[in-house]
């Protein structure tokens, strides 16, 4: 049988075994909630600035032995990467209105309350006077009763958490997602400052970001379909 066979039969059928995906079922017993609160962003509060929440740990400075090898015909481009000259952690706050990143690099390897905390202080500096709606998961640094206590102290904060198992629902890892593949994963770095500030010169590119799933659709695709008679 030939490729091109085995191709019609794919196109026919809507087979594409190229095509890997992953899935999670949220089992947080405040799910339905959670989605319908994080659903501010449709319609965010008025005169307040919604703002998603999080960090990207274990950021890679890496450099590469040997100059990349460009893509050439039937061949992807090549690279290696064996020197590494530390890590860092990237804390970051996005406005989904405007795509403004309030964004800063620690140093160290598993971020404390403590880097969270100052991070908020920072946010908060970032917009005086104003109503802030964070969303953010419920990841334990950030339920530390330090934390608590200074949100309690400056009630124009409020928290929105998402559902455990939903970190999608958090718009700020979509932005993750899109730095470390424009900016990060092909980059070169000879130096923790180097990576460092490759991040905070990408970040002056900004867009809005839009959603447009309500609640109702969310939660109706996270409804889990029986795929198993199987009794436990």
């Amino acid at each position: 049988m030939d490729h091109a066979t085995v191709a019609r039969a794919w196109v026919e059928y809507g087979v594409q075994p190229w095509r890997c995906e992953t899935f999670k079922f949220s089992t947080d017993p405040e799910l339905v909630a959670k989605v319908h609160d994080v659903g501010l962003y449709l319609g965010p509060p008025h005169n307040a600035i919604v703002l998603c929440v999080d960090e990207k740990s274990q950021i890679q400075a890496l450099d590469r032995t040997a100059p990349m090898l460009p893509m050439q015909p039937g061949l992807p481009a090549r690279r290696t990467h064996d020197r590494r000259h530390g890590t860092t952690t990237l804390f970051a706050a996005l406005d989904i209105a405007t795509g403004k990143v309030t964004a800063t690099c620690q140093p160290r390897h598993r971020h404390r309350h403590q880097e969270f905390l100052t991070f908020l202080k920072q946010v908060a500096r970032a917009y005086p006077g104003q109503d802030l709606h964070l969303v953010m998961d419920n990841y334990a640094a950030h339920q530390h009763s330090a934390v608590c206590d200074w949100l309690a102290a400056n009630p124009r904060i409020a928290v929105h958490v998402t559902p455990t198992h939903a970190s999608w629902l958090n718009l700020v890892e979509v932005w993750f997602g899109i730095i470390e593949r424009q900016a990060i994963h092909r980059g070169t770095f000879r130096s923790v400052r180097d990576l460092t500030a490759k991040i905070n010169g990408w970040n002056d590119r900004r867009h809005p970001f839009t959603w447009t799933k309500t609640a109702d659709d969310i939660l109706a695709k996270a409804d889990r379909r029986t795929t198993s008679e199987t009794r436990h």
